[in-house]
């Protein structure tokens, strides 16, 4: 197993004060923000110093009841390859539903969502990450999701359901404890317990990250300092087993290089304290290797049957169409903490958008956001985040919402220079004739 020391999370914010930062070992950074032909220049000069990268892919949905895709693998495998990485990592979630599976129309997420501890899921997740190591050059390692909702009729625990997916399948785990903390906060569960339940053994790097907590909910936001609790369940890891990596990651809302060192280091330091602990507790007998939670479950089929995949399917669909398309909430599920998780789906949208189409915020000033959170609220993504921006556009010129006078006319100009030649689905604008005029003249 690779030994990785002391990371950071490589953005292109930060960049330049990532090259400069005494101590870190490798980097991590965002598959899908990186084109392999084109890779960043400090990542290069970061690697000719030989810092290892590792690509961390964010949409692959190992955890959807469909097969992972081609296309998105092949490009994971060609970035691990640009990069010269030792290993690449994923996430156990699902992000898209719908679709021909389902005979139901294709939903995004645009955000990670965790799957159901059950059998079903279980059977499918192992299916799609042994597809995924068969099409990767390097070893892949899974990730633990932060959650803000429970699924009803669980049959496993955290640690319980990691346990099995590593012993079925040799997947090497990354374990965010920062996650840990947040399903700690929104769902009652005992970080200790799921680390007890892991398969030490099996985990490749560990994850740090802030948050903040608001009305009893806890949102792993990657743009808060690390807390206390976060930095002690790191300590309880480190006292039961010495991880290859530790890396704190740090998306937004980015502070002076001094404070990200000074998070580093208090990341060290508790790695440190759990090493101590751990090496006080030499010589004592080791400790029994944690239940499966099932007999013979190592032994199950290495193929997810297509009937475990249309149940998973259809319940993944029902729950994303509630989150995006402002269907009826799923029986067993909480409504309040579903509210709460569309709300944050519909404000991680605005966010990506305002990124990826800075014009629209200028356009549109302090109306920007609750205007996005409206649209985003009934009419998923479908498409990209791209694709998003001018569908949103799209809706604010055709829907009347917004008064003729400037802003009108730049987002007019806007959405015209940029939908392309090809005439609108004429189900959505109406005639092709009138979609200059309608769009034009108002």
């Amino acid at each position: 197993m690779t030994l990785l020391g002391t990371g950071i999370g490589w953005r292109p914010e930060i960049a330049d004060a990532v090259e400069r930062m005494p101590g870190i070992d490798w980097v991590e950074a965002v598959a899908e923000n990186i084109c392999p032909g084109h890779l960043p220049e400090s990542l290069l000069r970061l690697r000719e110093r030989g810092v290892t990268v590792v690509p961390h892919g964010v949409s692959l949905g190992l955890g959807g009841a469909d097969r992972p895709d081609a296309e998105r693998l092949t490009a994971l495998a060609e970035r691990a390859e640009a990069l010269g990485s030792p290993l690449v990592t994923e996430h156990i979630a699902f992000v898209r539903a719908g679709g021909p599976l389902t005979a139901t129309p294709r939903l995004e997420a645009g955000h990670l969502l965790p799957v159901p501890r059950t059998r079903d899921a279980l059977d499918v997740l192992c299916e799609n990450v042994r597809i995924a190591q068969e099409s990767l050059p390097v070893p892949l390692a899974v990730e633990n999701i932060a959650a803000l909702i429970a699924w009803p009729g669980e049959e496993m625990t955290e640690g319980q359901f990691l346990y099995e997916l590593a012993d079925r399948t040799g997947v090497r785990l990354l374990i965010d404890v920062a996650n840990l903390h947040t399903n700690h906060v929104n769902r009652g569960e005992d970080p200790a317990k799921a680390l007890a339940e892991l398969p030490l053994e099996a985990i490749a790097y560990v994850h740090v990250a802030g948050g903040f907590e608001r009305d009893g909910v806890w949102h792993d936001s990657h743009a808060h300092p690390v807390p206390r609790p976060v930095l002690d369940i790191l300590t309880d890891l480190t006292s039961r087993v010495a991880p290859p990596g530790v890396l704190l990651e740090r998306d937004e809302n980015f502070p002076e290089p001094a404070e990200l060192e000074r998070e580093l280091e208090a990341i060290r330091e508790a790695v440190q304290a759990g090493a101590r602990q751990r090496g006080a507790q030499e010589g004592e007998s080791a400790p029994e290797a944690a239940a499966t939670g099932a007999d013979g479950e190592s032994e199950r089929s290495a193929v997810a049957g297509d009937a475990a995949r249309q149940r998973l399917g259809v319940t993944q669909a029902a729950l994303l169409s509630a989150l995006v398309a402002g269907t009826p909430v799923p029986e067993g599920f909480d409504r309040v903490r579903l509210g709460v998780q569309a709300r944050a789906l519909a404000a991680k949208r605005a966010d990506v958008v305002a990124k990826l189409a800075p014009e629209l915020p200028l356009i549109l000033g302090t109306g920007y956001r609750a205007a996005f959170v409206t649209y985003a609220q009934g009419h998923p993504m479908r498409g990209g985040y791209r694709q998003d921006a001018l569908d949103f556009a799209e809706r604010l010129l055709l829907g009347g919402q917004l008064a003729e006078g400037r802003a009108r006319r730049e987002l007019r100009r806007w959405w015209l220079d940029r939908s392309g030649p090809a005439p609108r689905p004429l189900s959505r604008l109406g005639r092709v004739g009138q979609v200059g005029r309608s769009l034009i003249g108002r």
